[in-house]
């Protein structure tokens, strides 16, 4: 039963206060001076006292500014978030909705303490999260040098600088090698993350060759892409202008994390770079992209002939966090990976997506605005 209906039955002459007795809200009548002359049974539990006791406060006494926040609630017709507090001066909150009913308040109150809370530890959940990413920023120099003398030190070996080494020797340094390298990148990955993450992230927006960095993406991966035995394809040619207005290193190093996916993702085939503008009908149905019109916007896709990714593994592709939660963590680093680039792109003002089949390849999209006037108004 709502409001509404129970003022309806007032106003036809049913017995009001039977109505309301056991309704799931507290509701008061209140006098407009501010007296209160009767509430019902969830009155007298959600300010934990009898009804003669609560009859014996002014409104005022039980809920901060509570006159005030009665005729607001009349006056808007929307409910108000109060704090209100018990005879033992016990604090809670509370949603008040009120409305005039022959010359007094009718007043219906609901407790919302328990969610005030959980938005109030998302808030402070929220806040820890940035002061241990900008920690781990910080910190990253401390972190990542002992590590990087484990790489050093243990290649130094295998390449002979130490002095020869026996075969069990070399095997055990290997091993060595490779897992200080593995843990090398993975606190390389985890440590950008942070900082993407974290309130120390900086801008740098300007005007910058859009093909030209492409390009220097693909150069920089040439050494990992020729081990593989793969090729690279660049279309550009729907670009009308090179020259766009955006952050060139937030934008490369989504590149370059959604670069190393597909590699990763492709032993055989080709991987294929594509800018170009959107279509109209994608961009319609984005709630990002409300307000910027479709030439001011950029398309790049990246395309492989890998392996592809199953069902289970786009669940939560680009959220690192839900990837704690699973059995199999060895997708994790790429997750991370990923969780960097869909975090970077949010910054754009854009959207990363993937679109991937089994044993048929994945497509990562990248959409972002391109238009200095249109950043800059919505920043």
């Amino acid at each position: 039963m709502n409001v509404g209906n129970v003022f309806r039955d007032f106003l036809y002459g049913l017995n009001f206060k039977r109505v309301v007795k056991n309704l799931p809200d507290a509701v008061l009548i209140v006098e407009t001076d501010g007296r209160i002359s009767w509430v019902n049974d969830k009155a007298t539990t959600i300010f934990e006292g009898g009804r003669r006791l609560i009859k014996s406060y002014h409104f005022d006494d039980l809920v901060d500014k509570g006159r005030e926040k009665i005729e607001k609630s009349i006056a808007t017709r929307t409910p108000i978030i109060a704090g209100a507090f018990t005879p033992t001066a016990k604090e809670f909150f509370i949603e008040l909705n009120a409305k005039v009913c022959h010359g007094r308040y009718i007043v219906t109150i609901r407790d919302i303490t328990a969610m005030t809370n959980v938005l109030s530890n998302a808030e402070q959940t929220s806040q820890f999260n940035k002061e241990k990413n900008a920690m781990l920023v910080k910190l990253s120099n401390e972190i990542k040098s002992p590590i990087t003398s484990i790489v050093g030190f243990s290649q130094a070996l295998l390449d002979g600088l130490g002095g020869e080494i026996t075969e069990k020797q070399d095997k055990y340094v290997r091993i060595i090698n490779k897992n200080s390298n593995d843990l090398l990148n993975f606190m390389d990955k985890l440590i950008e993350f942070s900082y993407a993450e974290s309130t120390l992230y900086e801008y740098d927006y300007q005007t910058f060759d859009i093909i030209n960095a492409v390009q220097n993406i693909i150069r920089a991966n040439d050494l990992a892409v020729t081990n593989k035995g793969l090729t690279v394809n660049f279309d550009y040619e729907e670009v009308a202008k090179r020259a766009i207005f955006s952050d060139e290193k937030t934008l490369k190093t989504i590149l370059q994390n959604l670069f190393e996916t597909s590699i990763k993702l492709t032993d055989t085939g080709s991987i294929s770079f594509r800018i170009f503008y959107p279509d109209p009908e994608i961009i319609k149905g984005m709630k990002v992209f409300e307000n910027y019109k479709e030439n001011s916007l950029m398309q790049i896709t990246i395309t492989d002939t890998g392996i592809g990714l199953q069902e289970t593994e786009m669940d939560g592709l680009f959220e690192p966090y839900n990837q704690l939660d699973r059995t199999n963590k060895k997708n994790i680093v790429r997750s991370i990976s990923l969780g960097t680039a869909n975090i970077l792109a949010r910054r754009l003002q854009g959207i990363v997506w993937a679109e991937s089949e089994v044993m048929k390849g994945t497509t990562f999209n990248i959409i972002i605005p391109i238009e200095k006037d249109f950043i800059l108004r919505n920043e």
